[in-house]
This record gives C-alpha cells, sequence and structure tokens, in this order.
C-alpha cells in the first residue's frame, strides 16, 4: 500500500474516532441525566415509603380509636336492650290492664269520684246518704285501680325511656366519634394507597432509567472498545509508514554509497588507464633519451615531473 492510501485510512480512522468520541460524550451526558433523574426518583420513592408508614401508623391508630368506640358504643347498647325489653314487658302489661279497664274513660270515673268526695267534704249528709256516697267512693277507685296500674307502668316506662334515650345518646356520641375516626382513617388510607401507588410509578420508572443507564453504558464501552481497536490500526499504519519510511531512507543512505563507491572505482580505473598511459609514455620518452634521439616539449617535461614526483615522494 502506498503512503498515499494510508494517509487516506488514517484521516478515514481519526474521524471515526472523532465521531465515536463526540457519541461516547453525549451518551455519557445522557447517563448523567439518566443517573441525576434515577436517584431522584428513588429518593422520592424513599420518602414516599417514610410517609407511607407514617400514614399508616396514623391510620392503624385511628382503627384501634374506632375499635375500641364500637366497643364502648356496643356496651352501652347492651346496657339499654335490658331496658328495652322491660319496657316491652309493661306494655304488655299494660295491653292486660286495659282488658279489664270499664267502658267510662279515667277521666269521667275521676271526676265523679272528685266530684263525690267534694260533696261529702261539703255537704251536711245523713248517715244513710254518706255511707251511700262512701260506696259509691270506693267502687269508682276500684273502678280505677286498673287505670291506676296502667299510669303507673306508664310512668315507669317513661323513667326507662328517659334511661333509654341517655343511653342511645351516649351510643351515638360514640357512634359520631367513630364514624369522624372512620372517616378520617378511609381519608388517611386513600393517601397512603395513592403514595403506595406513586411510589410503584417511581419505581417502576427509576428501573426503567437505570435500565437505560446500564443499556447506554454498554453502548460506551462498546465505543471504547472500537476506538481502542481503531487506534490500534491507527499505530499500526503510523508505525508501517515510519518502518517504509526509515527502509526508503536506508535504501536512499545505501544507493548513495553505492554510487559514490561506484564513482570512486570508475575513478580508480580512470586513474590507472592515465597513470598506465603515462607510464608508457614516460618509457618510451626515456628510451627516446636514452638513444639520444630529440624529446619533445611533452616528453621533457613528463621526464622531468617523474623526476620531481620521485624527489617528492622521497622528500614526504
Amino acid at each position: 500500500m502506498s503512503d498515499q492510501p494510508k494517509t487516506i485510512r488514517i484521516e478515514d480512522i481519526n474521524q471515526q474516532i472523532e465521531k465515536l468520541r463526540e457519541q461516547s460524550n453525549t451518551a455519557n451526558a445522557k447517563i448523567k441525566k439518566h443517573i441525576d433523574e434515577r436517584n431522584r426518583l428513588n429518593d422520592q420513592v424513599k420518602k414516599a415509603h417514610q410517609e407511607i408508614n407514617v400514614l399508616k401508623t396514623e391510620r392503624d391508630s385511628i382503627n384501634e380509636k374506632v375499635k375500641l368506640l364500637k366497643q364502648q358504643r356496643d356496651g352501652i347498647r347492651t346496657k339499654a336492650t335490658p331496658i328495652i325489653e322491660e319496657i316491652n314487658a309493661r306494655r304488655d302489661k299494660i295491653a292486660e290492664f286495659r282488658k279489664k279497664v270499664p267502658r267510662e274513660s279515667q277521666q269521667d270515673l275521676q271526676q265523679e269520684l272528685e266530684a263525690i268526695e267534694w260533696k261529702i267534704q261539703t255537704t251536711s249528709l245523713d248517715l244513710q246518704e254518706e255511707k251511700k256516697l262512701i260506696e259509691n267512693v270506693k267502687e269508682l277507685e276500684t273502678l280505677l285501680v286498673s287505670y291506676k296500674k296502667i299510669d303507673k307502668q306508664n310512668k315507669k316506662i317513661k323513667d326507662l325511656i328517659v334511661q333509654r334515650k341517655a343511653f342511645e345518646a351516649e351510643a351515638d356520641v360514640f357512634h359520631k366519634e367513630l364514624t369522624d375516626l372512620a372517616e378520617k382513617s378511609q381519608q388517611v388510607h386513600s393517601q397512603m394507597i395513592g403514595k403506595v401507588n406513586a411510589v410503584k410509578i417511581g419505581r417502576a420508572q427509576a428501573d426503567g432509567l437505570h435500565q437505560t443507564y446500564v443499556k447506554t453504558k454498554d453502548e460506551i464501552l462498546q465505543m471504547y472498545v472500537k476506538i481502542a481497536e481503531l487506534t490500534g490500526q491507527l499505530r499500526g499504519l503510523r508505525a508501517t509508514m515510519r518502518e517504509e519510511e526509515r527502509i526508503r531512507r536506508l535504501a536512499s543512505q545505501q544507493a548513495y554509497k553505492e554510487k559514490e563507491v561506484a564513482n570512486k572505482e570508475q575513478q580508480q580505473v580512470v586513474k590507472e588507464k592515465q597513470q598506465a598511459i603515462k607510464e608508457k609514455l614516460e618509457a618510451e620518452a626515456k628510451e627516446k633519451l636514452q638513444k639520444g634521439e630529440k624529446l619533445s616539449w611533452n616528453e621533457f617535461q613528463l621526464v622531468m615531473g617523474d623526476d620531481d614526483e620521485d624527489d617528492s615522494e622521497k622528500q614526504n
């Protein structure tokens, strides 16, 4: 793969990493909101549980009072039962007495009795007449006995009714108090049920947020894994590019060295050739010189230069 595709691939990976980081940051922000909301709901649920316990305690306390008031009311009503039975019994007696009363009304008999007694007290009567009136009084009193018995029973019934009403009034007080308390208990119970339902809803919402938090956290983890994977690929690509660059640099240096060696070798060959030609010409010039032949200026310089070089080499 050439450098250009690798560079494009690196840019693509960087974009993917940047996108994943943005997504993870957004997801982390959502997680924080989910956690805050979940904690708020859990606090509400906890507070509601405390309020439910308070309401339950209040309701149970009220119910105990209602139970006690019912016992007191029923106890009073129990006391009234014998009175009612006695009233009914005395009314039965009155019914029996009414069967024995004369046809005349009690009022008529009483007026007649009073008139006779008044006459006896205020009128001068002979013995026979007084005796007859006294007999009449006895007869009237006998006739009034049943009425008196009825009056006595009615009076007793009236007293019993007063007692019964007193018990009923006392029982009504307890009944009204327990009714009010029972209504209050129902209100407290309704409040408690409302909070219980609110707890259920709040807990369900908190659980839902927690599940969302867990799911989002897992998604973020997958993002981090992907980022780590892409980062590894990125490092691998950069390492490959660095290695390829190092190899290219080494290859370039090697080529330069090889070229330099080749140049030196070529120069050495040229120099050796030049030296061979020079030595050949010098040998020819020396041969001419030994034969006494005339030398050209170049040949003369060549012979003299060689001596100079020999002297120079000797000096060195």
